[in-house]
């Protein structure tokens, strides 16, 4: 009988994902992962991981699994908190929720489930896995999840082929209502328990208040650019090379405070991220401001009235050689080749026609349709059809 330890939250998706592995005839344990208990930033007083715990507890016993805890949140801070104040400092806007599934999930958790005894681990994503095969090997595929509206492979983008090789998604084939009325009839505790929202380790905790423990506020301008600043109508100059028409395509634009006019006072440029728009207190616009780009090296926010403004927009953007990532390694391009994919930049965004370009320099992905908001430090993510391939931090 194989063993497969679930990742148990104290949500319904692990909830169901660990019955339905017992239906199936594997010999489940439930562990749940205590990642991060910071009672100085948590929105009100209530404690999450106590109450996601218990619940998971609460099931664990309805399903008849053992069940345990694991505390984490050393490595936690070490690899996730860490490397997002980093990121924030430099001006970037990482994705804990990426990485944490890189890094903790299909890690450190994979590692101790591993030296359980476990042949796999499960988790309660929308996504599935696939296997065919290449050249007399096993590969494994990253497929999405049946349910268009909740489908996650985006968030195991940075997979590697040995982790899938473990990992059991078992409610991918499922809708989201379908997971519900399982639990329903299963009469599981957290059968209605909403979804949890914000970052998968620091649970009810607002972004800026936790930045500012680490980060310093310090004052600076809001620059807005007029939406016809002649920037954006610069005749395109004359390439040599597709290399250096990408290059220029998926450079942002400079801006400085000359190009504008001051429109407000900022806190620190790094609490904020292309594409914001909340949280600028910047009033009497006739369209709402989003922020175009942020300086962190002067201080500096740049805005532009509406969501159509040709600052939000760029048709390209760059993987550096060493942030390029292929679940299908067997497909990965070598230099000077190209495939024609479907992209996204972020989370339940749409697919969007796109074309990688492979160079010593990088990886470039250029769109059909220019995208709003490409945001550096974020991962890009690319499919073909509905199995994800390969992705790369946005630098």
């Amino acid at each position: 009988m194989k063993r497969v330890i679930v990742g148990l939250s104290g949500g319904v998706d692990s909830s169901v994902a660990a019955y339905l592995l017992k239906e199936q005839g594997y010999e489940v344990i439930g562990l749940f992962m205590k990642n991060w208990h910071d009672d100085s930033v948590t929105i009100s007083n209530e404690c999450p991981w106590l109450e996601d715990s218990n619940d998971a507890l609460l099931v664990a016993e309805k399903l008849g699994i053992p069940f345990q805890t694991v505390d984490l949140s050393e490595q936690y801070k070490e690899r996730i908190v860490n490397y997002m104040f980093n990121e924030y400092e430099q001006g970037r806007t990482p994705n804990p929720d990426v990485l944490c599934n890189r890094e903790i999930k299909f890690d450190v958790f994979m590692k101790i489930a591993l030296s359980l005894g476990a042949d796999f681990v499960a988790t309660g994503h929308y996504c599935r896995k696939g296997e065919i095969e290449v050249d007399g090997e096993k590969v494994f595929q990253l497929l999405a999840g049946k349910d268009d509206n909740k489908d996650q492979s985006y968030f195991l983008c940075q997979l590697s082929q040995e982790q899938l090789s473990k990992a059991l998604f078992p409610i991918g084939e499922l809708t989201k209502p379908q997971v519900r009325e399982i639990a329903m009839k299963l009469n599981l505790v957290t059968a209605e328990k909403k979804d949890s929202q914000g970052l998968c380790f620091i649970g009810k905790v607002r972004l800026p208040e936790f930045l500012q423990q680490q980060l310093q506020p310090k004052e600076g301008i809001i620059v807005e650019i007029d939406v016809n600043h002649p920037i954006y109508s610069q005749e395109k100059p004359i390439f040599s090379s597709k290399e250096e028409e990408l290059k220029y395509l998926s450079k942002p634009i400079h801006y400085i405070p000359e190009m504008g006019k001051k429109v407000g006072q900022h806190q620190g440029a790094h609490y904020f991220t292309i594409g914001q728009r909340k949280g600028l207190n910047v009033g009497g616009t006739k369209e709402a401001l989003f922020i175009i780009a942020t300086d962190v090296k002067n201080n500096e926010i740049y805005t532009g009235q509406g969501h159509h403004h040709p600052g939000l927009f760029r048709k390209a953007l760059r993987v550096q050689p060493s942030e390029i990532h292929w679940i299908r390694q067997d497909l990965a391009l070598k230099n000077g080749e190209t495939m024609d994919v479907i992209a996204r930049i972020r989370y339940r965004q749409e697919l969007q026609k796109a074309t990688l370009y492979q160079f010593e320099s990088g990886l470039y992905v250029e769109f059909d349709v220019p995208q709003s908001a490409i945001t550096e430090g974020q991962f890009v993510a690319w499919n073909i059809d509905d199995e994800l391939v390969g992705s790369g931090v946005i630098s």
